[in-house]
């Protein structure tokens, strides 16, 4: 059950996080993600079949430490953006935002509702912890700063124009480096328990 309640929320959170990205661009001059249909909570234009139940469902059966999934990235066309990079940037943090606030707000529900035991079944807790849990992990894992993660778009704007456009152009190997990393540890560092670590602060920090 807990399972299927992980892969869910994990899915949903996943979502919400891409319609962030289409809704800030949205704002900032970019219709691409609205005129498109992606900025619905209708899981099916969000799927994708690999980053979003397999990969999770395989890391959840597997015992990783680490599950992570991933909704099909919103379109954003960076040339519709009024101030460039500037506005790249915040289209790239409005994900791992969301998810921020998403904890909280799951996290302050908990605690209202810890209160009052009477109305607080233990499902209802059990699924805010997940909400918590995945969206820190969400936000945590985005905010690496290794292209095409959104903290790699975000670290761009600390570079001359040049460099940050040869620094994200290596998105298309990104995904194999991330995976290495997660996989085997280099010296003391493994990407994998920073994360874990990040992830079992932020829980701390919001009372779990």
């Amino acid at each position: 059950m807990e399972l299927i309640l992980g892969l869910v929320i994990l899915i949903y959170s996943a979502i919400v996080h891409e319609i962030a990205h289409g809704f800030v661009a949205d704002r900032l001059g970019d219709p691409t993600a609205r005129l498109m249909g992606r900025l619905t909570l209708n899981p099916k234009p969000h799927i994708d079949p690999m980053m979003s139940v397999l990969l999770p469902l395989l890391l959840l059966l597997s015992g990783s430490p680490i599950i992570f999934g991933a909704a099909k990235p919103v379109p954003v066309d960076p040339f519709n953006l009024r101030e460039g990079r500037k506005d790249m940037a915040l289209v790239a943090l409005s994900g791992p935002l969301t998810n921020v606030l998403l904890a909280i707000a799951a996290a302050i529900l908990f605690k209202i509702l810890d209160v009052i035991p009477i109305l607080f079944p233990f499902e209802i807790g059990l699924v805010l912890r997940l909400i918590v849990q995945y969206n820190l992990l969400l936000a945590v894992f985005n905010l690496i700063p290794i292209p095409p993660l959104d903290g790699s778009k975000v670290f761009s704007m600390l570079l001359p124009e040049r460099e940050a456009a040869a620094y994200v152009s290596i998105g298309s190997v990104g995904v194999f480096i991330i995976f290495f990393l997660l996989l085997f540890p280099i010296g003391p560092f493994q990407l994998g328990d920073l994360l874990f670590r990040l992830i079992e602060f932020g829980m701390t920090a919001l009372g779990f």
